[in-house]
């Protein structure tokens, strides 16, 4: 899955795509990488972001989808979390909600039921304005992310959304310690045992920095490691900034497990 944010502000890359030519033409590239996913993002969920308006997602979000809907055959994601945005989305070719609330915005669960498609449920604990503000799991961050999947996939289906439908997200690096999102990376073969796909995202991320001693241009060995462990230990969408390297890492371990000999 690879991102792309149509932001002035994400953390790594805010205001790179923000125009609709340059977001094109990185659509292209990583398409031409090996992306089988394109999440597109129009409001930055880093720490301390503040929200914006869902005119103004639609405004950065509807063209570039309509274009690369039209033009490629690749699967689009959208990155949100209201429900009107994710309505003209969908209508105008996005095919997979990807939502950092799990649908707790009001509406939101019924518009998901109603589109019908995919809905990726991710973890956080807080906001994207608060969620770094002294995080803390009295009861354990993997049985907390445990508890909330729970409740999130029980809301999904009284809603009328389909549990084929549902992919979890542990969340890393939202409202989190390192020590949060290492214990949550060494564990997620507990999270196998819902029987559903699991999406993780590491890239860039400032745990990596921390752990490595890294600026962030310089965390893509680190973030091809834990991608490596994640999906030896069940993950199976990787969402990245760097699809061409990430899609070659891979590739060479999947050539490694399925050798035959």
């Amino acid at each position: 899955m690879g991102i792309l944010n149509l932001t002035p502000d994400s953390f790594s890359d805010g205001g790179d795509f923000l125009k609709i030519p340059d977001a094109l033409q990185q659509a292209k590239k990583m398409i031409a990488e090996g992306a089988d996913i394109l999440d597109l993002g129009a409001e930055s969920s880093r720490p301390g972001a503040a929200p914006v308006s869902a005119e103004q997602e639609l405004e950065r979000l509807i063209p570039v989808i309509q274009h690369l809907s039209n033009t490629y055959d690749v699967a689009l994601s959208v990155d949100t979390y209201k429900p009107d945005v994710m309505r003209e989305a969908v209508q105008a070719g996005a095919g997979m909600i990807n939502d950092i609330y799990a649908l707790r915005e009001p509406g939101a669960l019924d518009m998901a039921a109603s589109l019908d498609v995919p809905v990726c449920l991710m973890h956080m604990q807080g906001t994207p304005k608060t969620m770094q503000t002294k995080p803390d799991y009295p009861n354990g961050v993997v049985m907390s992310i445990q508890s909330f999947f729970d409740e999130r996939m029980e809301a999904c289906l009284k809603a009328g959304i389909r549990r084929e439908h549902m992919i979890l997200d542990p969340g890393f690096g939202f409202g989190k310690t390192v020590t949060h999102n290492l214990t949550l990376i060494q564990q997620l073969h507990i999270f196998q045992s819902y029987d559903r796909p699991l999406l993780l995202g590491v890239s860039r991320k400032s745990t990596l920095g921390a752990v490595l001693e890294q600026e962030l241009a310089h965390r893509l060995p680190g973030a091809l490691g834990a991608t490596v462990f994640a999906v030896l230990n069940g993950v199976t969408m990787i969402r990245t900034h760097d699809v061409g390297a990430t899609k070659q890492a891979l590739d060479m371990v999947d050539a490694i497990v399925q050798a035959k000999f």
